[in-house]
């Protein structure tokens, strides 16, 4: 199983709440999820005829007969277990005592608002973000692909054949799903009007258009596109909506959640058809936006503040995205090659705006490199999730074993700027650390489309180097190895302190080194009251010179003794593991 972008989210409501609620299409690894998250609580699906049965028969003893909790699974088949889960709740508040699992949004937020108002919180698991796609070791590797294929993670973990795949799906819902919610008489109709709303993915949404294709009635088609986002194969985006102006479209736009099921039910069944499909541009765009949807989901935003601009001449823009910072406005352009032409129609809407962004505007594109003008930028689709999310910082989860590490250290530096710009943070109870990498005001920012170095260190583990993380293109998960009796730490401007020494050690640039070479391979190391490979460094004023790699024995005034290594320098910024025995290793000779 990969590290989902929501299991912090999740295990911050689990340390809080009584209940956690989890919501989505299936397939998404909902199961998955909570079963990795959650491996000491009991497991129950009502998929199985027989719990299912003792559950709808006999509520109170099913829950009786859980007293520890439990993940349950398909809660939505029997919704009466949300009304007499409150009374567990009374003798046993214990947060994340109880994780639910459905796969039918609108039908469990109903019972939700009834039964468990203020004891749980509902998320949505959703197929996966670009950024989660790219830590399968098999995963698309152009953009083609990447549209083709979908983020059902039985696709990638399988390296399945989308085609067949999403066939069979589509079957299993059209057969479960609709039957379950609504009594369709004729599911081939139905079928085809699935069909349809693929061939009007990114439009505005005519219900007369969809009903009269489909030989329905509006009501009917209305009703049907509220099965369709219930069961999360189609969201609506909400218009724009501007109190200074009149002349804005007000009905949304219909998306796919899931451009790999849109291509299937266009009949494209290999990625080289989508070069020169009549619908590539507005697959694309579905791409774009649901991922802008998918990666502030993952966040606890949800959809909320994410609206579409129209006005009757037919100036729009894809989003507009509502941030802590303000307004941004997104389009998105499948051509691979750059022009600031692509900035001409978002620059119209910024000056329509009663309001005006709070920073550029950006054109997501099918291009791969990124293009900075005076009044816009491009950014390539793998860097969507920058788009997105502007105002949000870069995400490190650190795990060790599946388990998440508290008060780990982590530091990125830019290799471009390693002299001056570096951000450091501590990890939280779940692991999780945020880098302001694009902070405004006096301190200096890390783009978040930046390549960047990340250091990672923590008593009792082994230290982690990752090289050309981009916060843009995806949240990243370090897993730890332990080592005992040592660990690791950083110096993020060269000196610091060595747990268990009394005294300080600064690692600083080697002579022999050029002074703007970002990565060393020397450096020389001072220390204060402490002796390295036995000599004392006279108050700081002999340095030792060191190689990255060299083991090096330490030694302070009481007798303490630490083995180091130097495992990597940056600029100022320097990453070191120690160990209190040297494990096989003998110290270098300085």
């Amino acid at each position: 199983m990969i590290a989902r972008d929501l299991a912090p989210l999740l295990r911050r409501v689990a340390a809080t709440m009584p209940v956690v609620t989890l919501t989505g299409p299936r397939q998404s690894g909902k199961t998955t999820l909570c079963r990795a998250l959650f491996p000491e609580h009991t497991y129950r699906t009502l998929e199985d005829p027989d719990i299912r049965g003792f559950a709808v028969d006999d509520p109170i003893g099913f829950l009786a007969g859980l007293p520890d909790g439990a993940v349950i699974d398909e809660i939505q088949r029997a919704p009466d277990l949300l009304s007499h889960l409150p009374h567990f709740l009374d003798s046993d508040p214990a947060p994340g005592r109880w994780v639910l699992v459905g796969s039918q949004n609108r039908l469990l937020l109903e019972s939700l608002v009834h039964s468990l108002a203020g004891i749980t919180e509902l998320h949505e698991l959703l197929p996966l973000t670009w950024g989660e796609i790219r830590r399968f070791a098999r995963h698309p590797t152009n953009l083609d692909e990447a549209l083709f294929t979908g983020g059902y993670p039985r696709i990638l973990d399988h390296a399945l054949d989308p085609t067949a795949w999403l066939r069979a799906y589509l079957g299993t819902y059209l057969e479960r799903e609709v039957r379950a919610i609504l009594n369709v008489g004729d599911l081939m109709t139905f079928q085809r009007f699935v069909g349809s709303c693929a061939s009007r993915t990114g439009q505005l949404l005519n219900y007369s258009s969809l009903a009269s294709d489909c030989g329905i009635t509006q009501p009917t088609a209305k009703r049907w596109i509220d099965v369709l986002e219930t069961s999360f194969i189609v969201f609506r985006l909400p218009a724009f909506q501007d109190n200074i102006r009149n002349r804005l479209v007000k009905g949304p736009k219909l998306y796919f959640c899931d451009t790999g099921l849109a291509c299937w039910l266009l009949d494209i069944h290999e990625p080289g058809q989508l070069r020169s499909h009549p619908l590539r541009d507005a697959i694309f765009r579905t791409w774009v936006v649901s991922e802008a949807w998918k990666n502030r989901t993952n966040l606890g935003l949800g959809q909320h503040g994410l609206t579409f601009y129209r006005d009757r001449n037919g100036v729009e823009a894809d989003l507009v995205i509502e941030n802590a910072r303000g307004r941004t406005l997104l389009e998105a352009r499948t051509a691979r090659a750059p022009s600031s032409d692509m900035l001409r129609t978002v620059r119209r809407v910024r000056g329509h705006l009663s309001r005006p962004p709070a920073g550029d505007p950006v054109v997501v594109y099918g291009g791969d490199e990124r293009h900075r003008w005076a009044d816009g930028e491009l950014l390539p689709w793998r860097m969507a999730r920058a788009a997105s999310l502007r105002d949000a910082a870069g995400v490190v989860h650190v795990l060790s074993g599946g388990r998440p590490i508290a008060a780990a250290d982590v530091l990125v530096v830019s290799p471009n700027h390693p002299n001056v710009r570096w951000k450091s943070a501590r990890t939280d109870a779940q692991g999780e650390a945020i880098l302001e990498l694009e902070s405004r005001g006096p301190s200096p920012s890390l783009p978040l489309a930046l390549a960047l170095t990340l250091f990672v260190a923590a008593p009792g583990f082994e230290a982690r180097l990752e090289r050309e993380w981009l916060p843009a293109e995806r949240i990243i998960t370090v897993d730890l190895v332990r080592l005992p009796g040592g660990g690791g730490t950083i110096f993020p401007q060269g000196s610091g302190t060595i747990p268990g020494l009394a005294g300080r050690v600064t690692i600083a640039r080697d002579g022999r080194s050029p002074p703007f070479v970002a990565t060393l391979d020397h450096a020389r190391i001072r220390t204060g009251n402490i002796a390295v490979n036995g000599e004392v460094t006279g108050n700081m004023l002999r340095p030792v010179h060191v190689r990255a790699g060299d083991v090096l024995h330490l030694e302070d005034a009481d007798g303490s003794e630490r083995w180091i290594r130097l495992l990597r320098i940056v600029g100022r910024s320097a990453l070191v593991e120690y160990r209190r025995k040297p494990h096989g290793d003998s110290p270098s000779q300085g």
